[in-house]
């Protein structure tokens, strides 16, 4: 249309949000008696409010689902609610959202909103996966004892087998992968100390002090020695726990990691230390989603992709900055070779940070290892390629005397 009214805007918006059949049915079955109603809230709600600049629509619709939720409006709630799932919002933000709800509006509210939301989940063909509360398969989220304070989430039985997360993330990183290994396994994923859960006390941090936080968590939990499974900043751990504390790893997973810096590599981690205590992760969010995620991955992924750079951004700038000093530094390379367990040595293809040359060094050095390439992932490769990373995972642990 070469000229739009009011109207006509809030049309469009109605229809970003709502959808056509909705909007449809709305608009084309006014009749004289509630069409000034139809037209009033065309014009001012959506167009003079959901057409402000101040918010997205992603927030707007969340901002809705609590205000309904919160004044027990079902029957737009659900509409809303619906709406948001079929317009993309990931689930995630919707679920955060009804928790918050819980919270601020009551519980009965919150589990009126969970079941109108799974009903709709279900009509979809989106329900989640099952997640079970039951003892043998119940996530048991602790807190160590030893200062500083280590977060670590446990689940399953069997084999003891710990993970450490790569720099700037938490334990969540493993939700899939530690899902799929309770079956068989016992499985503990913590957050390294400056990260998630765990305390950040005043830093710069080694790279021993890591390792030793490492050890204490693993006696803490009385179930050593255990398989680790560590990527970046966690190989870089599980390396040096393997060498100063071998009676502690039976088995050793270390993905997208590196055993030693060439010196421009460790001048671009003093840069990076700099713009983090400047301008906070802010200032460095969009280069570690690209050194992480290969482009193929984000441009098919972008919501996997926002909660990444959500999580970063959240991420606590002196701790991460505490840890990079211990990166930066890492130093390996000349005691892989007393490591004695077995070894299985991940790396993407298309990593530029820790590229497939410094795998190889590793796996070279350390008597036994295996070495395996996902050619098409890049750093974070257990989010990119989760079946073939838990396939060669799986491969490791049935080497491992239980």
């Amino acid at each position: 249309m070469a000229q739009q009214d009011d109207f006509d805007r809030g049309v469009k918006n109605r229809r970003a949000v709502l959808g056509d059949e909705w909007v449809d049915k709305s608009l084309n079955n006014a009749t004289a008696f509630n069409a000034e109603f139809q037209s009033l809230i065309t014009r001012y709600a959506w167009n003079d409010i959901w057409g402000r600049p101040g918010l997205d629509h992603t927030t707007r619709r969340l901002l809705v689902l609590g205000m309904t939720m919160g004044l027990a409006r079902w029957e737009e709630f659900e509409l809303h609610c619906g709406a948001a799932i079929r317009g993309g919002v990931p689930l995630e933000k919707i679920k955060e959202t009804l928790m918050q709800g819980a919270i601020y509006c009551g519980v009965p509210a919150a589990n009126t909103a969970f079941k109108i939301t799974m009903d709709i989940l279900r009509a979809e063909g989106l329900v989640p996966p099952a997640q079970s509360l039951a003892a043998d398969s119940r996530v048991a989220t602790h807190h160590t004892f030893s200062e500083p304070q280590l977060r670590v989430a446990v689940q399953g039985q069997g084999t003891p087998v710990m993970m450490a997360h790569a720099l700037g993330l938490d334990h969540t990183m493993w939700d899939g992968l530690a899902q799929q290994l309770a079956a068989d396994y016992r499985v503990a994923r913590y957050d390294q100390v400056g990260h998630g859960g765990s305390a950040s006390p005043p830093g710069p941090y080694t790279l021993d002090q890591m390792v030793d936080h490492a050890a204490r968590l693993i006696r803490e939990w009385g179930q050593g020695p255990v398989v680790w499974i560590g990527l970046s900043m966690g190989g870089m751990v599980g390396q040096g726990l393997a060498i100063r504390y071998p009676e502690l790893v039976k088995g050793l997973v270390l993905a997208n990691t590196t055993s030693q810096y060439p010196q421009a590599a460790q001048a671009g981690w003093t840069q990076r230390i700099a713009t983090v205590q400047e301008q906070g992760m802010a200032g460095i969010v969009d280069m570690v989603i690209e050194r992480y995620l290969s482009d193929d991955f984000r441009r098919a992924n972008p919501a996997f992709t926002q909660a990444l750079r959500g999580t970063i951004l959240r991420s606590d700038p002196m701790g991460y900055a505490a840890c990079c000093h211990g990166l930066r530094d890492v130093d390996w390379l000349d005691r892989l070779h007393t490591i004695r367990v077995p070894t299985l040595v991940l790396t993407g293809g298309k990593d530029v940070g820790t590229p497939p040359a410094m795998a190889q060094q590793i796996a070279e050095r350390i008597p036994g290892a295996t070495l395996h390439v996902f050619e098409s992932a890049a750093h974070l490769s257990v989010a990119e390629v989760p079946e073939a990373f838990a396939e060669q995972v799986r491969g490791l642990l049935a080497r491992v005397q239980p």
